[in-house]
């Protein structure tokens, strides 16, 4: 799916446009049992509490595709025939009315995934009625397809602390005592993929809120679909390393700063295309960023076996996923410097007096502290 499709569906979850009528899902302890469940019609709710149910599922659908959201992918022979993607069509196809079916669901779950603490797992269904354009580019009131799917949300729960609080209609103060709060999801999926506007059975969309840990235990006993991507922050720290092998002795400033703003840009001419699709680099592309970085073709050869061999030969990664594209940082042991990424020219390194220096150009002054600074001759 791309940021557009995605963007289609977390428009529904609004209250006047969403066609989930009614959520299902269970609270779990710390011990792994379920000690509440709740079958909850958001009819019957208030609209601020519908609609902060309904802004909870939304944030499962957020982030970066890539990132955050990737996408699952199933094989013929799992669509035909295998139990966890039965599983999953009996929970849509029941609109989650199937009670062996949901329950079947959160044993899975719980048996699977490694979360500290309490957890919620929430399961929502829509059915969402995909309006077609006309040849001007209008929308068109016949419908082109129905688009049923289910959503699933499993949100950590915390402790509130016990604080004091202000009553004013009662001119006095009390306590607040501590309470269980719903943090906002860690996980979750989307089944089936809404792919070119249409159902896609042979794909799901998966969510993580962390870059570090994207619950692969979970994603192989619900999907059982294969190894998912690299977690992005585990990319970053892998590209990095290679970057650093491959220039090996020229792995200097302005190599470092180059590639860099390479992929700044690219990401840049992404976003000004409005191409939905995300945007993903080979192994060929990055080398030639490389090359033009001043990188010799033994340290290009040394970075496409070290990509290969990280990422899988074919492998494409997100420029999102390996480059700092908001931040420009120089740290030392004792110092770190943070430069405004549109001026990372002005830091130089050098050897002065066999003594090595960051150099920093300060125009228009310099302050430490709050206060203004001279400079020595």
């Amino acid at each position: 799916m791309n940021d557009k499709e995605i963007s289609e569906i977390r428009r529904r979850y609004k209250v006047e446009k969403s066609g989930i009528s009614r959520v299902r899902g269970c609270y779990v302890n710390e011990k792994r049992d379920i000690i509440s469940e709740l079958d909850q019609s958001l009819g019957l709710m208030t609209e601020t509490e519908a609609s902060e149910v309904l802004a909870l599922l939304k944030k499962t659908l957020s982030g970066k595709v890539g990132t955050n959201l990737l996408d699952i992918a199933f094989s013929t022979s799992q669509v035909t025939d295998s139990d966890e993607y039965r599983l999953l069509t009996r929970l849509r196809s029941s609109s989650l009315t199937d009670n062996e079916a949901v329950h079947d669901f959160y044993q899975k779950v719980i048996g699977s995934l490694n979360m500290e603490g309490n957890y919620m797992i929430l399961l929502a269904y829509d059915s969402y009625d995909v309006f077609s354009y006309h040849k001007d580019g209008g929308k068109s009131e016949d419908s082109g397809e129905i688009f049923s799917y289910i959503l699933c949300t499993i949100c950590p729960v915390n402790m509130a602390k016990p604080s004091l609080s202000y009553y004013v209609r009662d001119n006095c103060f009390r306590n607040i005592v501590a309470d269980s709060v719903v943090a906002p999801p860690a996980l979750g999926f989307m089944f089936p993929s809404f792919d070119d506007r249409a159902t896609n059975l042979y794909g799901a969309l998966y969510y993580t809120r962390s870059i570090e840990d994207s619950h692969e235990e979970f994603v192989d006993a619900v999907f059982h679909s294969g190894r998912l991507p690299m977690p992005a922050a585990e990319q970053k720290a892998s590209f990095k390393t290679i970057l650093a092998e491959s220039a090996g002795e020229g792995c200097i400033l302005p190599v470092v700063r180059s590639v860099r703003a390479q992929l700044c840009q690219a990401v840049e001419d992404h976003k000004a295309s409005k191409d939905p699709e995300p945007l993903v680099m080979d192994k060929y592309a990055l080398r030639d960023m490389l090359s033009f970085s001043g990188i010799p073709d033994t340290g290009l050869d040394t970075f496409e076996q070290s990509f290969d061999k990280t990422f899988g030969t074919g492998a494409e990664v997100s420029p999102h996923n390996i480059a700092d594209t908001r931040r420009f940082e120089v740290r030392t042991p004792d110092v770190t410097i943070k430069v405004n990424p549109e001026k990372a020219d002005l830091v130089e390194t050098k050897i002065i007096d066999g003594v090595p220096y960051i150099l920093i150009r300060a125009e228009g002054g310099a302050e430490v502290n709050g206060i203004d600074v001279k400079f020595e001759e």
